[in-house]
């Protein structure tokens, strides 16, 4: 008889994201991204635009994954060294993202969970994809319903 108890699972810290698109007046698809990273505490809210909804789900696969591969970065500048937010700014406009300094976030947004420092999967992008289409489609079909 095996008495041995199982070795305690250590929790598997995860970056969440929320991931949300609407088109703006210009028509532009507008993507906003909110990732909470565990390991420090803080969340950070970035956004970016895009002329089409192909290009802005091209656009979100490359952001996911630089904000995964620069994480330290990230927090270093952006919350260590707050004072010179200007780096962190620029850091950001060189991968083609603004810091989002809106404190709402939209309500219909797309949950992805991954885990530090790793590439984004993407099989993961799937539901991603099809929940931030159904969110635009939403809101488009209620205003031509108007």
């Amino acid at each position: 008889m095996n008495t041995k108890k199982p070795a305690p699972r250590t929790p598997t810290v995860r970056n969440d994201y929320r991931c949300s698109m609407e088109r703006n007046q210009a028509g532009k698809y507008c993507v906003r991204i909110q990732v909470f990273y565990p390991r420090h505490a803080w969340k950070l809210g970035v956004f970016f635009l895009a002329s089409s909804f192909d290009r802005a789900m091209k656009k979100l696969e490359e952001s996911l994954d630089f904000l995964q591969r620069h994480e330290e970065k990230l927090w270093f500048w952006g919350v260590d060294r707050a004072e010179d937010m200007g780096f962190s700014a620029e850091f950001l406009r060189e991968a083609g993202l603004k810091l989002d300094h809106r404190s709402e976030f939209p309500r219909r947004a797309t949950n992805l969970s991954l885990a530090p420092e790793r590439e984004v999967p993407a099989f993961v992008l799937g539901p991603v994809r099809r929940g931030l289409a159904e969110s635009v489609e939403t809101v488009r079909s209620l205003v031509v319903g108007d």
